[in-house]
């Protein structure tokens, strides 16, 4: 058997690390459903017994899963129903005792209906806050209803039968608000040889693949976490006792306080050769200021959203700041907020991948910082 679909449903998407769960409802485009007779031969050939041609039908699926980040797994219940238009009888054996000749077309009375449990497999690319697309499969089982009632003949088929499933997912996504998404899904659904018996006990054997495309409304449970206040700068140290009279000390290191800038590749918290520079002399200026509070204030360029921004300048703070503790300066000394896209070293429209905007800049000593 043969069917295909266009249905508005849900993509169902998600946010990382969370629950999500949608419901998926549309109609079934028709297309034609055929039935074999399956008489055991040696060469394991089937006979032709009667095609159909199928109504506008429904689609509706139900969905929950996780999202594990760049994978997603989630559970999936459908419900599938068409019926049809005409039935075109190519072998009599399927209706015995009747005077039904080959290429007979007749009328049937009742609809094909398929239950399935999937489980689905998901990757996906793209911004949480955003567009995301998303390709995967999934594996389960179906349960198919298969009622054949000619006029004036009866039942002729009037069985059921569940048996493996697999499909194959791709599609998109739009989040309309933290909680909610809005997207289109395309889905290819097969079940190969479903074994049924006709009302005379013909032993019977069909196919069913389905092509949908989804449309929805899918809601993410849980909410991000708040994000950790930056830690108050410690109270000024208190001033040194004065200095003997004799000898005079000599002079104190000079302690250089910076700001030293580190730039960023586009979208990267990735510390890159130019910047590692930057950071040996920043380390190296350091060893001069006695364990000098350090202050580091993350930046981003003004393309993307600002709640992401804001999320790629605390991340950028993370990098510069293993970086140094990495090589000698105490992590209890490091002092760190991220400004995001809010105070551009080159002002720019908003959307403009402006290399100087992306940045963390350093300074020492008390109350450094922006």
């Amino acid at each position: 058997m043969a069917a295909s679909s266009l249905v508005m449903a849900s993509p169902t998407l998600a946010r990382e690390r969370q629950f999500y769960g949608g419901i998926n409802a549309g109609v079934s485009v028709p297309d034609q459903v055929k039935v074999d007779i399956d008489r055991g031969r040696p060469d394991g050939l089937q006979e032709n017994a009667a095609f159909a041609d199928t109504k506008l039908g429904l689609d509706a699926d139900i969905v929950l899963g996780y999202d594990f980040g760049a994978v997603r797994l989630e559970a999936e219940g459908g419900y599938k129903r068409n019926g049809y238009k005409r039935l075109t009888v190519v072998n009599p054996a399927l209706v015995p005792g009747t005077n039904v000749a080959p290429g007979t077309v007749v009328g049937n009375e009742r609809d094909l209906s398929i239950w399935s449990g999937m489980l689905n497999g998901l990757l996906e690319v793209g911004n949480d806050d955003g567009l995301q697309i998303f390709a995967g499969g999934g594996v389960g089982l179906a349960h198919l209803q298969l009622p054949v009632r000619v006029p004036g003949v009866g039942a002729v088929i009037d069985d059921s039968s569940t048996d493996f499933a697999w499909q194959l997912l791709a599609g998109a996504r739009v989040a309309l608000s933290p909680k909610v998404d809005l997207g289109l899904k395309y889905r290819f659904f097969n079940i190969n040889d479903f074994r049924l018996t006709g009302v005379a006990g013909q032993p019977l054997q069909a196919d069913y693949q389905a092509h949908s495309l989804l449309a929805s409304l899918s809601y993410n449970f849980g909410s991000k976490p708040a994000p950790t206040p930056a830690a108050a700068p410690p109270p000024a140290p208190p001033p040194p006792p004065p200095a003997a009279v004799t000898p005079p000390p000599p002079p104190p290191p000079v302690c250089n306080t910076g700001p030293y800038i580190v730039f960023f590749d586009f979208d990267s918290a990735a510390i890159t050769a130019e910047a590692g520079a930057v950071l040996a002399n920043a380390i190296t200026a350091y060893g001069n200021c006695g364990g000098a509070r350090v202050m580091l204030a993350g930046h981003t360029d003004r393309a993307g959203s600002a709640r992401y921004n804001m999320g790629l300048a605390a991340r950028r703070n993370a990098a510069v700041a293993e970086y140094m503790t990495t090589r000698g300066v105490p992590a209890s000394s490091i002092t760190s907020e991220a400004f995001g896209e809010s105070m551009p070293r080159v002002p720019t429209a908003d959307g403009v991948r402006e290399p100087q905007n992306r940045r963390v800049e350093i300074t020492y000593g008390p109350g450094s910082g922006m």
